[in-house]
């Protein structure tokens, strides 16, 4: 039976300034202890942190600014007990994926009550775990989107593998949108999360399990990434251009909040991301061609529509998504970029365990398989 999935997010907010905004929510929530998860680089280079705690006065209640990149175990818990201290009633995110995963998986801890690295195993593929009870609200400063999914990753520095943390209550409240917080973030790194928005719109797309809600949103925030990413590249002042990324990164997240799968791209990815150190969008840089090059033997149909939405029809999709990867300055080729052959057999078996490569389009029966779409990557 054909299921569409619609998440629990109460609000999004677009074109009203962020600390505004959150002053609002937060009254609106009765909010007295905020606690912000703030990127660190937001705090000690720009005054968007002063704006916030002006805006929120005497309710800011804390501030962790040290959650590191693919979100680390220790700096959750580390975060948790700060949260925990403060005696938070609501969590406010500023910045990229990490501090916005980090702050789900702080949630889910001060749900239930884990205090250190080992009790975390407790949150990894259970469904008895308590729902979050503290709220989180998002203020996106990268275009990964995760603060749309109910999803969070979370890296075992153990094991160098990625936990995802799953829970219909893991959802933000409400998300902000505002390019002129937004205009902080360095170009690789906005350029690159784009990507990463354009491989949620992409896969989505080209999914055996698409459907039409997901469609909608995915193409037309296809187009609003593609164009809007090209044009902050050309002006990085363009303020109009980075809303409208934001807002396509947004849209992006219809197929995946609505009940479709990712591929094989997003799975490699995780693999690149957890063990090899690669930053999260620039996975997608180097994945998404290959991924559906190796694909389009089975979703020709589909794969038109993504270049139709990509501006030219009757071009293979693998060569317009590297000529607008390439454009933007960003990674090419995985050899290029420090990923040597003698890995691929070590990338491949840990992809075949990752969420969405078993899910891919064009079924990957073995590490042969991904193999292959690792030398098409290289």
């Amino acid at each position: 039976m054909p299921r569409i999935e619609l998440t629990s997010m109460k609000a999004v907010i677009h074109g009203t300034p962020a600390a505004t905004a959150l002053a609002s929510e937060a009254d609106q929530l009765g909010a007295r202890r905020v606690f912000v998860i703030a990127s660190g680089t937001l705090c000690r280079e720009t005054s968007e942190m002063n704006t916030l705690k002006a805006a929120l006065g005497n309710r800011c209640a804390g501030v962790f600014d040290r959650m590191g990149a693919h979100v680390p175990r220790s700096d959750v818990i580390a975060a948790t007990e700060a949260a925990r201290e403060a005696g938070a009633d609501l969590i406010v995110t500023i910045g990229g994926g990490s501090p916005t995963d980090g702050a789900k998986a702080v949630a889910l801890c001060l749900a239930n009550d884990i205090r250190d690295v080992q009790t975390f195993d407790r949150l990894c593929g259970s469904s008895e775990i308590a729902a979050p009870t503290v709220p989180q609200i998002s203020i996106p400063t990268t275009l990964s989107a995760g603060e749309f999914s109910a999803i969070a990753g979370v890296t075992n520095e153990a094991t160098g593998t990625k936990d995802i943390l799953r829970h219909a209550s893991l959802m933000p409240h409400t998300v902000i949108l505002d390019a002129e917080v937004a205009r902080h973030t360095p170009e690789w790194l906005f350029l690159s999360t784009g990507v990463r928005a354009i491989d949620h719109c992409v896969e989505g797309i080209c999914s055996q399990e698409a459907n039409p809600f997901g469609d909608a949103q995915a193409l037309h925030g296809l187009r609003l990434l593609a164009a809007g990413l090209r044009r902050v590249k050309a002006d990085a002042a363009d303020l109009q251009a980075r809303q409208d990324c934001l807002l396509g990164a947004w849209l992006s997240m219809g197929p995946l909040t609505s009940g479709v799968p990712m591929g094989a791209s997003h799975g490699i990815g995780y693999v690149l991301g957890a063990k090899f150190g690669v930053p999260h969008g620039h996975t997608s840089c180097l994945m998404l061609p290959a991924v559906m090059e190796w694909n389009a033997s089975v979703n020709a149909g589909r794969q038109a529509l993504v270049a139709e939405a990509l501006g030219n029809a009757e071009a293979p999709v693998k060569d317009l998504l590297h000529d607008l990867i390439q454009g933007l300055g960003q990674p090419r080729g995985l050899l290029a970029n420090g990923i040597s052959r003698d890995a691929f057999p070590e990338i491949a078996e840990a992809a075949l365990h990752t969420p969405w490569v078993p899910r891919n389009p064009r079924p990957i029966n073995g590490a042969e398989d991904v193999l292959q779409i690792l030398e098409l990557a290289a």
